[in-house]
């Protein structure tokens, strides 16, 4: 069953995740993280429909600063990082397979190169190269000093008792819907872009200076992808209009062991292409690690 689950970090901020458990014996474990400015509802459609919940556990943390998890310090890819290090050793796990979606891939490349026992594949969903970005993107990108000048300006407004109160949460299940009825019959590329890259929905729901340093940690530099060891799944948006495809496979060439699978969506596949995401990942998961789908083994 689908439960919500709460632990307090070692620097005493309460994170809230949420755990399907197969229940049966020998589960394997399944890791997946949202973007910036998302929650863990992004994967709650793939939670509900994916035939690895017969045989797999699935954990979907709030990360820290989004939705339940919410707090305005530590908004950082190492907190990150040890948060779910912590919630791993909550629930007994020794390592898992861990997927992400934008910041949530960039998160699960880094969990991959300082904890790599604690990652035995990793799925990422349109992961992010500064190299590869163009538009808006590339913009912010460029302008990167400015933003994390913003930031602190805003986080001293914080401090200052300048900050607002009850943010309401945002339930992206009930989004992706809604955005599903509307792209019918339109120009879904550009139509998601200006839905889901809307500045004045993305603050409604959450803290600006979370979201800026959010966006910074999305646009930086990843660690040497050569140096990490599991096997990789990666979902690319073919319809990106914020990165360049070709720069993009380029720079995932330098994984020793990965598969590119190609969606016709621009950078929000879970709303746009949900399907194919599920397949692509249920399919890799049979093929790569077949001990899943065998018999009872240990616990993990």
């Amino acid at each position: 069953m689908d439960r919500a689950r709460t632990l307090i970090a070692s620097d005493g901020t309460r994170l809230a995740y949420w755990l399907w458990s197969a229940g049966v014996p020998g589960s394997r474990h399944l890791l997946l993280l949202h973007g910036a400015a998302s929650n863990h509802t992004r994967w709650s459609e793939l939670v509900e429909t994916t035939r690895l919940r017969e045989r797999w556990d699935l954990l979907r943390p709030d990360l820290r600063g989004n939705g339940a998890s919410m707090t305005r310090e530590g908004q950082e890819i190492g907190v990150w990082c040890d948060d779910l290090v912590e919630i791993l050793d909550a629930e007994g796990w020794h390592d898992a397979v861990v997927a992400g979606h934008s910041l949530g891939a960039q998160i699960a490349i880094q969990l991959a190169h300082r904890a790599p026992r604690r990652v035995s594949a990793l799925v990422l969903v349109d992961p992010v190269f500064p190299r590869s970005l163009s538009g808006r993107s590339r913009l912010v990108s460029r302008c990167r000093l400015l933003v994390r000048c913003a930031a602190w300006v805003v986080r001293l407004l914080n401090r200052l008792g300048l900050r607002r109160s009850g943010i309401p949460d945002r339930d992206l299940r009930e989004l992706d819907e809604e955005t599903r009825r509307a792209l019918r019959g339109s120009d879904s590329f550009e139509l998601i872009a200006r839905r889901y890259g809307a500045l004045g929905l993305i603050l409604k729901h959450m803290p600006t200076a979370n979201y800026l340093r959010q966006l910074l940690a999305t646009l930086a530099p990843l660690p040497p992808l050569a140096g990490i060891r599991c096997p990789a799944l990666v979902l690319l948006s073919g319809g990106s209009t914020l990165a360049d495809l070709e720069v993009v496979r380029d720079e995932i060439a330098a994984f020793p062991t990965a598969t590119v699978v190609i969606l016709p969506a621009n950078h929000w596949p879970l709303t746009e292409t949900p399907d194919e995401v599920r397949e692509a990942i249920e399919e890799w998961v049979e093929v790569t690690l077949p001990e899943a789908e065998a018999g009872p083994g240990p616990a993990g």
